[in-house]
């Protein structure tokens, strides 16, 4: 049996954490409060926007465009959104296991790494980390979504990738939170996007699409405002979930925190009653020897 005195500082070792743990967890829930309802209200603005967008599409028949046409998709670049911060679970974790397995060969596998966790994961991996946003994650804004949207289509114009895959954490309550690895170029406009869902009438029109002045400058405008709205989406419906992931987490560990205190608080009593047996023991032994 451990001695008291190594009883009494595992428990305050244990109860230091505790504190900080239950402190954390305060800090993820207001936090989550503030990224869900901020995630409910944009999700009807997106939702409208992709439905429209890909309904445009769909009325185009025999439409050709570098937007729309499928590549040979052996350089995707992959915009990865997870946190700066661990603690959160295995938030990080299955959102990197989620990318790993669309089968993409790392080397040639651009990854624009939205927080240091996954950032140095896939590296770990073997994935060419293209660029780096860590900062993006303490504060997601439409600004952050424009610009990493302009730096991918920049890439993809370029022809240095082929796709471009966006990867983020869906969030559908505090509990359930999914990860989900989805191509948003070129379009494909036969899925719904995860979070999205499908197109609320159900129904679809195929009427003829015309363009003025003209498909090329129609699609240049309303192509990248999709990419930049979807990615704004995934870092909103992502900073919700991780905070979710946090929460739970640190809820989790206190949890366990005060079960090993009180665990120990029994251990210890045990070893001071052993203590105290063993020490009359001893007295009553020497007043006999005494005699």
């Amino acid at each position: 049996m451990a001695s008291m005195r190594e009883i009494k500082r595992r428990r305050e070792s244990i109860q230091s954490t505790g504190q900080i743990t239950r402190a954390m967890k305060l800090v993820a829930t207001v936090r989550l409060q503030r990224a869900r309802t901020k995630a409910e209200n944009t999700l009807p603005y997106f939702r409208a926007l992709y439905h429209t967008i890909a309904g445009i599409l769909r009325r185009s028949e025999g439409l050709s465009h570098p937007y729309l046409t499928p590549k040979s998709g052996t350089n995707p670049g992959i915009i990865v959104i997870t946190s700066n911060r661990g603690l959160a679970g295995s938030y990080n974790a299955g959102l990197v296991k989620a990318v790993a397995d669309q089968g993409f060969e790392a080397k040639k596998t651009g990854i624009y790494a939205v927080g240091r966790r996954g950032r140095d994961m896939l590296a770990g991996l073997g994935y060419s980390i293209r660029k780096d946003y860590p900062d993006i994650m303490n504060a997601p804004s439409v600004k952050d979504a424009d610009r990493i949207g302009q730096e991918v289509i920049r890439a993809f114009d370029g022809n240095e990738i082929d796709e471009i895959w966006l990867a983020f954490t869906g969030f559908q309550n505090t509990v359930i939170h999914i990860p989900a690895v989805v191509r948003i170029l070129p379009v494909d406009t036969q899925k719904n996007l995860p979070f999205l869902g499908a197109a609320e009438d159900g129904k679809e029109d195929f009427l003829q699409m015309n363009y003025e002045p003209g498909e090329e400058e129609v699609l240049r405008v309303l192509i990248p405002d999709y990419i930049s709205s979807m990615i704004y989406g995934g870092l909103i419906q992502s900073f919700a979930s991780e905070n979710a992931a946090r929460m739970q987490a640190m809820d989790s560990a206190s949890s366990n925190a005060e079960d090993l205190m009180a665990a120990l608080e029994q251990t210890y009593h045990r070893a001071r009653q052993a203590s105290i047996t063993r020490e009359l023991t001893e007295i009553i032994a020497g007043s006999q020897a005494d005699y």
